[in-house]
């Protein structure tokens, strides 16, 4: 099963207000697992970013003036997501941006299955604090590089995350193993020995008839 881990940093806190994408970052999984593959964009917002915004992130207009804006990175990420399982720390507000960004180039807005990490943690830990470096201290989950809020560093640990709260533990990871060992097995070196003889021997050709002489109207000679 293939699922995108998404998200995005902006330049505040509403779309409607006119406020954009900054940087926009994905990674693939497969049955819940990092493959590797991975889509990551700074981008032009062609306006200025809020003070607030910068201090959370750290991306300034100046710096973002060098990158594309969203229209020319939009088909390359929808390539990349297809029409697979979205997986999203608080997916509203990351939609709520994307669809914005789609709408003003006559795109649909985004339609496909998203599994919000949010509301799941929310409903496995009821009362408990749910974002996401709440999540990755409670599941013991490295936070030292995260000075800042940064797309690419938040989908890896959100893809961890994401792991811990649907059960802690690899899907198919025990065929894995029993695969792994059947192969070793296969490989073992194994001792030849000699057939063992099909014909009993004399001595036990005579013990066996001893032990029928012993046996008083064997089943095999009654007439059915």
């Amino acid at each position: 099963m293939r699922e995108i881990v998404l998200d995005t940093e902006t330049t505040g806190l509403d779309p409607a207000d006119g406020h954009r994408i900054v940087e926009l970052a994905c990674i693939e999984l497969f049955n819940h697992v990092p493959t590797g593959r991975a889509f990551h964009r700074y981008v032009n917002p062609e306006r200025e970013v809020a003070a607030d915004a910068v201090e959370v992130h750290g991306l300034t207009a100046e710096m973002l003036a060098q990158h594309p804006p969203f229209a020319v990175i939009a088909e390359e990420f929808l390539a990349f997501i297809g029409g697979d399982r979205l997986v999203i720390h608080n997916a509203e507000f990351d939609l709520r941006f994307l669809n914005a960004e789609l709408k003003r180039l006559g795109r649909p807005a985004l339609a496909g299955e998203v599994e919000d990490t949010l509301l799941l943690a929310r409903k496995r830990y009821p009362g408990a604090p749910a974002s996401l470096d709440a999540l990755c201290r409670r599941f013991a989950i490295d936070l030292t590089a995260r000075a800042k809020h940064g797309a690419r560093l938040d989908c890896e640990l959100l893809a961890a995350v994401y792991l811990e709260l649907i059960g802690g533990r690899q899907p198919g990871l025990d065929l894995a193993v029993a695969g792994v060992a059947g192969a070793a097995l296969d490989t073992l070196e194994r001792p030849s020995r000699p057939p063992r003889p099909h014909a009993p021997s004399a001595a036990e050709s005579a013990a066996h008839a001893a032990m029928l002489a012993k046996l008083k109207e064997p089943l095999w000679t009654r007439s059915v």
